[in-house]
């Protein structure tokens, strides 16, 4: 029996910027797909004309770029309208699609109405015992009506690849509404006939998703097509433990490139965040891939902390070789043949690349130097007996072995008043290092 190539998809809606709650369901679908050697579809899901945005879907691939994650093809919804047409279609030939006309605010009455009763807030099903006369007065006195999916009130069963064998009562739900008034296609019909058109063999989305995919079996079922298989990973919280979704406008990933987050630090931390694996510095992506397992990743909500993301990043760029930032040197307006030396030096004290052109500048112009007064005599002697140029990484040593002989000093109270003095700052890079790239210092 031939197995089926693996077949996910990303389907960001082009209304906003992508957030980390995106990121993680597009990184764990591009990992389930690279595992297997199969297709990673980025899928633009815009069928909603008044809020959907090129800008937007322009920047998504900006952003999945940036990160590395590459997609096989692009569709996007807007494209497809003919498809859920005929989709709407055949389930109004099986009987399985029904007009409904109720406002906004008589729906709201009868779930209080339910609630009060002590019933479940489901919608009655009124509509289907409107008849033809009926519906034709409604649409006259009132437009269009919207359109809900009749679902079977059976148990939808299924085994979600996280979370374990799935029952989902749709008694205990209402009838999804798969057209608005209005004519638009909402997600829950769009994305079943995507995913059957598509071959999508996997969909992985968030825990909030669960009931959801009870729902689309069903569709997928009435069109006579093979649900994919289902992973619902657990949602993200702060760092206390409350809802992300309440600070996602904060950690679009736009800002976060703004922060000076290193990329393949964002993806492995989003990658391993929640799973039993650990979160660790991994700048290899076949590395991830090779590791990955969408069955290692638990049910507890998944706390997801800004500052520790930003420490795993300062912690992937402190790792990365010469050859992997040389480009991001030059680009920074290193010469090429200071770069080398500059990175072993600076390299392990970033936190971010950007500070790469503040230790450059240091570098060719010096700086201020900052003096305690109690240090005053003590640097203008060691600046007296600063060798002369050409330094070197012998240098240091040397200086700092001679002023400890001459002056008695040593420990921090021999180096740091010099670190301050050539460079401004009380802490830094190695000095045997960064002493023979500061091109002005000790000059006047």
């Amino acid at each position: 029996m031939d197995v089926p190539m693996t077949v996910t998809r990303f389907a960001p809606s082009p209304t906003g910027y992508l957030h980390v709650g995106n990121l993680r369901t597009a990184v764990l679908n591009w990992l389930l797909a690279r595992k297997n050697g199969g297709t990673f579809i980025l899928r633009i899901d815009d069928t909603d004309p008044e809020r959907s945005r090129e800008e937007y879907a322009d920047q998504i691939r900006r952003d999945l770029e940036w990160l590395g994650l590459t997609w096989d093809r692009e569709e996007r919804q807007s494209s497809r309208l003919e498809r859920y047409h005929a989709a709407a279609d055949r389930l109004r030939e099986a009987g399985r699609l029904y007009e409904c006309f109720e406002t906004p605010t008589e729906l709201d009455l009868k779930r209080k109405k339910q609630l009060a009763a002590g019933r479940p807030p489901v919608y009655d099903r009124s509509a289907l015992q409107l008849s033809d006369a009926s519906k034709a007065t409604l649409r006259a006195d009132r437009g269009p009506g919207h359109w809900r999916f009749l679902l079977d009130r059976v148990e939808v069963r299924f085994r979600d690849l996280i979370r374990g064998d799935q029952r989902i009562d749709a008694a205990s739900l209402s009838d999804p509404v798969l057209i608005r008034a209005d004519g638009q296609f909402l997600y829950t019909l769009a994305s079943v006939v995507d995913d059957s058109d598509m071959g999508v063999t996997h969909v992985v989305r968030g825990a909030d998703h669960v009931t959801n995919s009870g729902t689309q079996t069903q569709i997928f079922q009435a069109l006579d097509a093979e649900p994919p298989l289902m992973a619902h990973n657990s949602l993200l919280t702060d760092a206390d433990g409350g809802a992300l979704s309440k600070r996602l406008g904060t950690l679009a990933l736009k800002d976060l490139r703004d922060q000076g987050i290193e990329p393949m630090a964002l993806v492995a931390y989003m990658a391993r965040l929640g799973s039993s694996l650990p979160v660790e510095v991994i700048t290899d992506p076949t590395v991830l891939i090779d590791t990955f397992e969408i069955g290692q990743f638990g049910l507890a909500p998944t706390k997801f902390d800004p500052a520790d993301l930003a420490q795993h990043s300062a912690k992937t760029l402190r790792s990365l070789s010469y050859e992997a930032v040389k480009s991001r040197l030059s680009d920074a307006g290193v010469p090429s043949d200071m770069a080398p030396a500059l990175w072993e030096a600076v390299g392990p004290n970033l936190d971010r690349f950007d500070e790469i052109a503040e230790w450059w500048a240091l570098c060719r112009h010096g700086t201020d130097p900052v003096v305690d007064p109690e240090d005053a005599a003590y640097v203008k002697e060691a600046i007296g007996m600063l060798p002369d140029r050409p330094w070197d990484t012998d240098t240091w040593g040397a200086w700092t072995a001679a002023l400890k002989e001459a002056t008695g000093r040593k420990g921090r109270g021999l180096f740091q008043p010099l670190r301050k003095a050539l460079t401004g700052r009380a802490h830094g890079p190695d000095m045997a290092l960064l002493l023979p790239l500061l091109q002005r210092a000790g000059d006047g």
